[in-house]
């Protein structure tokens, strides 16, 4: 029998926006076999992926006709919705892939426009940086759509791992924002840390390896006992108590001060931990801040 080819349809794809992040969509786009036309504000810039063998497109109405899938990858959701809402006779009946980062609302606002105008929309969140794209490690959230992201699943594969997590278009916007609050909260710490040790004189490079050890081992623990801890709605410790920590907190203001560095990451701390354990709950562990952050309760009266 003759051997049967497998090879799965390379379908076309338009990428509209080739800055750092979109170029490199369009590059794995086209390394994966996809026709994949372009387009930018600055015309220049196609010209490394026309040598690729992209196809670059004169204007955007020529980029989103030229295929059933539209990726937007602009700088501001307000700069999706200024090249977009003029072509919306040209997107009925095709798929736009915004992975623009933006707001929840942002998001869901452009979702309702494109079921106004007959557009399938799906909302993206890029979990990683330009030179990660196509590579291990690297995921886009998305949401919308979900009949939409079926059917472009398997192109949009070939950008990175896909997470799917909900028919709400701005449930990839609020993952990705939370997921990257996380990200700051960490480099905020590590910046910190840099900065005290270094008031000594301590080459960064000999304290990383101390710092890189001890913030895995603590995010290996704290990320998924505290998800736990919220699910369970159990909060009481044995290791560190909110008590605990706010009598400790001095100790780093107090040589942060000592060694003249700023103290304006911790201020907020102290002001969370007091409000925790005045209302009572001095005896539960960090995870209890989760409540805390969500909205301001009134102090507990004896």
């Amino acid at each position: 029998m003759p051997a049967t080819d497998h090879t799965p349809t390379q379908h076309p794809v338009s990428v509209l926006g080739l800055g750092l992040m979109g170029s490199a969509l369009a590059s794995a786009l086209l390394k994966a076999g996809h026709p994949t036309t372009v387009w930018n504000r600055t015309a220049a810039k196609t010209g490394p992926l026309v040598a690729q063998g992209a196809t670059p497109a004169d204007t955007p109405a020529a980029g989103v006709t030229a295929s059933p899938l539209v990726i937007a990858c602009l700088t501001t959701n307000d700069s999706v919705r200024e090249l977009f809402e003029p072509l919306a006779a040209e997107l009925r009946g095709r798929t736009l892939v915004n992975l623009t980062n933006g707001t929840p609302s942002q998001a869901r606002e452009l979702a309702a426009w494109a079921r106004e105008h007959g557009i399938a929309y799906v909302d993206g969140g890029i979990m990683a940086v330009p030179q990660m794209i196509a590579g291990p490690g690297a995921y886009i959230l998305y949401s919308g759509d979900e009949e939409a992201y079926a059917r472009h699943r398997d192109t949009l594969a070939a950008l990175a791992d896909t997470k799917w997590v909900g028919a709400d278009a701005g449930l990839a916007a609020l993952w990705d924002l939370s997921l990257l609050t996380g990200m700051y909260g960490m480099g905020l710490g590590v910046a910190q840390a840099y900065a005290l040790v270094g008031s000594a004189g301590v080459p960064a490079k000999d304290f990383a390896p101390l710092l890189l050890d001890w913030v895995v081992a603590m995010t290996q623990g704290i990320v998924p006992g505290t998800a736990e801890a919220i699910d369970s709605g159990q909060h009481l410790t044995d290791v560190s108590n909110l008590e605990m920590n706010l009598a400790v907190l001095p100790n780093f203001t107090e040589t942060l001060a000592e060694h003249g560095v700023s103290d304006q990451l911790f201020t907020p701390l102290r002001a969370l931990l007091e409000r925790a354990v005045a209302e009572g709950y001095g005896a539960d562990g960090l995870s209890r801040m989760v409540d805390l952050l969500k909205a301001p309760k009134p102090l507990r009266t004896p």
